[in-house]
């Protein structure tokens, strides 16, 4: 990879970081004005070999999740390198809309793995494009949060923020065009 570009947004949640290939595609992102955090979110062969500071293309999306509107960081293209199975959980992450959580066990079973829990939680912990791949929307079994690179706090209010009761919906209620 060659050429990118980071940007540094305000949000209520804290500053958000956003780095973008140079077809306007987002490597990673998350709650930081650390570029180092950012970059760390991607495997070393996969980082851009420099980086300029510029505008995202992604910040309007960023700012109509934040007035209300989660549906534009859907749409926002982003460029994730891993594994089949990774890359499933990731679509599989993209199809939860707002206001449903699904539970780690019900995450694999949309990957089309469903004894693969462990993987379904490294597929979120390897989550890099954070926000506009909503790994925030999966708890554990029990309800709880689990874990998230950014912090619980910022999960619990991006969850808030969506008006969601942290209870799990199971997979099975979610229309299967959704999760694949």
């Amino acid at each position: 990879m060659t050429h990118s570009s980071m940007a540094i947004l305000d949000t209520p949640d804290g500053p958000f970081a956003i780095l973008e290939d140079a077809d306007g595609r987002v490597l990673a992102s998350g709650w930081t004005d650390q570029p180092d955090r950012i970059l760390a979110r991607l495997a070393e062969r996969d980082r851009p070999s420099s980086i300029r500071t510029g505008p995202s293309a992604a910040a309007e999306a960023v700012g109509a999740y934040y007035a209300g509107d989660p549906l534009p960081a859907l749409s926002v293209p982003v460029h994730q390198v891993g594994t089949e199975l990774f890359l499933a959980g990731w679509r599989a992450l993209r199809a939860i809309p707002a206001g449903v959580v699904l539970t780690y066990t019900e995450l694999a079973a949309a990957m089309g793995r469903p004894a693969a829990i462990r993987a379904a939680a490294s597929v979120c912990a390897r989550n890099a494009p954070a926000l506009f791949v909503p790994c925030h929307r999966v708890v554990r079994t029990d309800g709880t949060l689990g874990g998230f690179a950014w912090g619980l706090d910022v999960k619990r209010a991006l969850l808030e923020h969506e008006a969601l009761e942290v209870a799990p919906v199971a997979a099975r209620d979610l229309p299967s065009e959704q999760l694949r």
